[in-house]
């Protein structure tokens, strides 16, 4: 059977929200990217039961990809209910990286995100709240919960872009 529920995690940069857009066209799923259900306008944050509530009509559909961790607000809500998960467990300096260069872009650029909120330098790159250290602090704790927390029956682990491409290549475009 082919899984129609599935799951892209991975720490900010990997690659889940690109993955996960291509894997739902191909699919034909809906493609569910929790950062626009958890970032209201003003970057004001939903609450856990606000964004289970958002997220359970989704989950009920017969095919969907997610892409996103956000295990402090779901735990496994949606890996639960995931037929596959897919870990993105790319180096942290290919995520990093990554993380730097979207978010320069999206600044560059004023690129709206979510509900109408936009990254800023300060934002991006300074203060203990930034994007960057943020991702520095949470890329091992993310690879922990990813590992401990998903049977690995369902889990797809792919280490590198070229995996990623190579798995995705399975599915039909």
């Amino acid at each position: 059977m082919e899984a129609r529920r599935i799951q892209v995690r991975g720490s900010s940069g990997s690659g889940k929200t690109t993955l996960a857009t291509e894997l739902s066209r191909r699919l034909g799923a809906p493609h569910v990217e929790l950062d626009a259900l958890v970032h209201g306008a003003g970057w004001t944050q939903a609450t856990d039961e606000e964004l289970r509530a958002r997220l359970d009509p989704l989950l009920e559909q017969p095919a969907w990809v997610v892409d996103g961790n956000y295990t402090s607000k779901l735990g496994t809500f949606v890996s639960d209910r995931a037929e596959l998960v897919v870990w993105l467990d790319l180096p942290l300096r290919v995520s990093l990286y990554r993380a730097l260069r979207r978010s320069v872009a999206r600044i560059r650029d004023g690129e709206e995100l979510w509900n109408g909120n936009r990254q800023t330098w300060r934002g991006a790159f300074w203060g203990r709240d930034s994007l960057l250290v943020y991702s520095l602090r949470n890329h091992r704790r993310v690879s922990g919960l990813i590992a401990t927390s998903v049977p690995a029956e369902k889990l797809v682990r792919l280490r590198s872009s070229a995996e990623a491409r190579a798995w995705l290549g399975a599915f039909a475009p």
